[in-house]
């Protein structure tokens, strides 16, 4: 896989340390690399951290985005065995980013990556499915999802410019979303760290804490003050507990 390739798929905001685990961010529904430009200015003085840009937004506008989970997490996993070039991986998802996280756990274990822990922020354990996703339904329930969930400015979805700028990949997002289904059977052998806004109107603790049961590593449940973007709050607090487990 060429550099190019690589710089197509994988942001890195701010140089790291070299050593260590190479830490991958993946970002929510209709999101893209730069949400997590803050936490890895916090978490790139002790880490390796890039940040992926989901085809279909920002300057990946003109390309298709993916509405298979399982396929996103393919391509992910392909690029990041290339880019981590036999280092250890971790993973931190938030929202549907857990989700790509957690099918991307799976490859990365089967093709020998040392997977060393996944974050999974926002994010409803894989067999806890959640009913009435708005994927298939029209433009004005994804905006009343985006401003239930409070993680777009509320000012920028009464510009019409900008929703139509942002409402392809969201769509498409929503749709894998819906379309996304847990296989029991194998699961990761890495731990989890679940981490959860205790006001989020999505998913409730014992959503995250059934996380527990898809790991056959250790797991740990952190509960924050906040909602469904609890991140935007405790970005300082987050990023402590990323660096104290991978260090």
């Amino acid at each position: 896989m060429t550099a190019i390739e690589l710089d197509l798929w994988l942001r890195r905001f701010h140089q790291g340390p070299g050593a260590g685990p190479l830490l991958v961010l993946l970002p929510h529904a209709g999101g893209s690399a730069s949400y997590f430009h803050s936490l890895s200015t916090l978490l790139a003085p002790a880490l390796d951290v890039v940040a992926v840009q989901y085809p279909g937004r920002q300057d990946r506008r003109e390309e298709k985005a993916v509405e298979d989970i399982r396929a996103l997490a393919d391509q992910i996993a392909a690029v990041v065995t290339a880019a981590a070039a036999g280092r250890p991986v971790a993973l931190f998802g938030h929202s549907m980013g857990a989700s790509v996280g957690y099918e991307m756990s799976l490859r990365l274990q089967e093709d020998g990556v040392d997977v060393v822990r996944l974050f999974a922020s926002g994010r409803r354990a894989p067999s806890r499915r959640r009913q009435g996703i708005p994927g298939r339904q029209d433009d004005s329930s994804l905006l009343a999802e985006l401003r239930t969930l409070s993680g777009t400015d509320s000012r920028l979805l009464d510009d019409a410019d900008v929703v139509q700028m942002i409402l392809p990949a969201l769509r498409a997002d929503y749709r894998a979303i819906e379309a996304y289904e847990w296989r029991p059977g194998e699961v990761p052998s890495c731990p989890i760290t679940a981490l959860v806004g205790d006001a989020d109107p999505r998913v409730g603790e014992d959503d995250a804490r059934a996380w527990a049961g898809h790991t056959t590593g250790g797991f740990e449940l952190i509960t924050f003050t906040g909602g469904h973007f609890y991140l935007a709050e405790h970005t300082e607090e987050v990023a402590k507990i990323v660096v104290d487990r991978l260090t």
